[in-house]
């Protein structure tokens, strides 16, 4: 089968040349129990990204390996990079084998959709029904997914009621798709915070997600002072979540 190449060299070659310059170590410490990290930096990684988008990335898609993160990371940032053009189910079933493949919690939220703001303004109910089926999938960074990119693109007036119902229906032990949620409601606490704090006193979060969204909002120089001290009653003592 053809593979993909850039001035020679096949798209692996190319990593492993940029992680001579990388920082794995560090990288390794901040994915526990992921395997086969190069440590590529990202700049690096969005300038590689570029480059393909501007050639045949079609055929660099369908021969992209997955054995490093990185490799999967840079299939995403190739899809944030090309125009996804008129048939907008045929990029976002792309875009959906990207999902597939995400095994870190900086491989999914790296990804950006493609073609920019007027992209999602022409798309937007299409691609609010493709994340919330997203977070409501099975698999824990199927669900980060859809978590990230609504908190993303979708915390504002017209979407913030649903979207908080939405957060309320995500059930999943896995510890990112926790984080993920208390990420997302503490931005909507920051951008709604009257509408978010009443959701949050009627919320049926488990423990852990809904001290943890405290946490977060108590930490968010964006919040007053006076708004931080009515959060910080509101913990459950019960909640085993770190701190």
């Amino acid at each position: 089968m053809k593979e993909f190449l850039m001035d020679g060299l096949t798209i692996k070659e190319v990593l492993l040349e940029l992680a001579e310059n990388g920082n794995r170590k560090f990288t390794e410490s901040l994915h526990p129990g992921v395997e086969h990290i190069l440590g590529i930096r990202i700049p690096d990684l969005r300038k590689l990204a570029a480059r393909i988008a501007k050639g045949d990335w079609e055929l660099y898609l369908s021969t992209a390996d997955t054995f490093y993160m990185e490799e999967r990371m840079l299939q995403g940032l190739v899809l944030g990079c090309i125009r996804p053009g008129k048939d907008v189910d045929a990029y976002l079933n792309r875009v959906t084998d990207f999902v597939h493949i995400i095994n870190s919690w900086s491989v999914c939220d790296t990804f950006k959709f493609g073609g920019g703001r007027r992209f999602i303004e022409e798309n937007r109910e299409r691609l609010w029904e493709y994340l919330k089926y997203w977070m409501h999938a099975a698999g824990e960074y199927e669900i980060r997914f859809g978590t990230v990119m609504s908190m993303q693109l979708f915390i504002d007036e017209e979407y913030v009621g649903e979207l908080l119902t939405e957060y309320d229906r995500i059930r999943h032990e896995g510890y990112y798709v926790k984080m993920a949620v208390a990420w997302a409601l503490s931005v909507c606490f920051v951008k709604y915070p009257d509408r978010t704090l009443d959701y949050l006193k009627n919320s049926s979060l488990d423990d852990d997600t809904y001290n943890k969204a405290l946490q977060k909002i108590v930490e968010s120089y964006r919040v007053p002072a006076d708004l931080k001290a009515v959060v910080r009653s509101m913990k459950r003592r019960r909640s085993s979540v770190n701190s």
